[in-house]
């Protein structure tokens, strides 16, 4: 049964972008548009050369704030208010979602490539706001980004995360790895299955998948 693969889980750590919220809400549709058009302002590119670098900076990085920074020594505080003013009045509160986050035992977290106060606004919006210990973006990992190993190490430190007894709910595969390489019970939130050993289950519905956990 899948209860008894997380009965030893006291600790669940939450991505944010399509794994608290569905992709069908499309919110990080609005943050692409607005990542490329402040890669287009500040290198002076086409939106054409600006979609190929954010492109590469996601894949050779993780995330375009990281290669802009490794690349052109971007300062992240702009970059994250500008690409993070987005319109959420579409979004929906889920109450049952809500519900099965209230009834997992231990300690509860959200930890997002994003920033913190974006992520305080989404669960906002979807009716999420305190049911969590700790809300922790990309700043809380000195800008690292997951899937860097060193950025899980130090957000779990501050967290007091233990791996041995934590589960990681993630939309992008890529974002496993570690965790799982960590000692973490792992699953991919996402609406087509990804085969690869470092993911142990897979959901296309969270709301259904943490309710087999109570």
């Amino acid at each position: 049964m899948v209860k008894d693969a997380f009965s030893h889980v006291s600790h669940w750590v939450f991505d944010l972008d399509n794994t608290l919220y569905p992709p069908h809400m499309r919110l990080f549709d609005q943050i692409e548009v607005k990542m490329t058009a402040y890669v287009m302002t500040t290198l002076g590119v086409s939106q054409v050369e600006a979609d190929h670098l954010r492109s590469h900076y996601w894949r050779e990085y993780g995330t375009t704030l990281a290669g802009l920074m490794r690349e052109h020594d971007l300062d992240p505080v702009p970059y994250l208010d500008a690409v993070h003013a987005v319109d959420m009045s579409h979004m929906e509160p889920d109450a049952a979602l809500a519900a099965h986050i209230r009834a997992l035992p231990g300690q509860r977290i959200v930890y997002t490539n994003g920033s913190a106060p974006y992520a305080e606004r989404v669960l906002s919006a979807r009716g999420l706001s305190g049911l969590f210990d700790a809300v922790y973006g990309v700043e809380h990992a000195d800008y690292h980004p997951k899937p860097e190993k060193r950025a899980f190490e130090m957000v779990f430190a501050k967290a007091d995360v233990t791996p041995t007894t934590a589960a990681m709910f993630e939309d992008d595969p890529r974002n496993l790895a570690a965790p799982h390489d960590m000692g973490m019970r792992t699953v991919h939130v996402a609406p087509d299955p990804h085969e690869a050993d470092h993911i142990e289950h897979h959901t296309d519905d969270l709301t259904r998948f943490l309710a087999q956990l109570s």
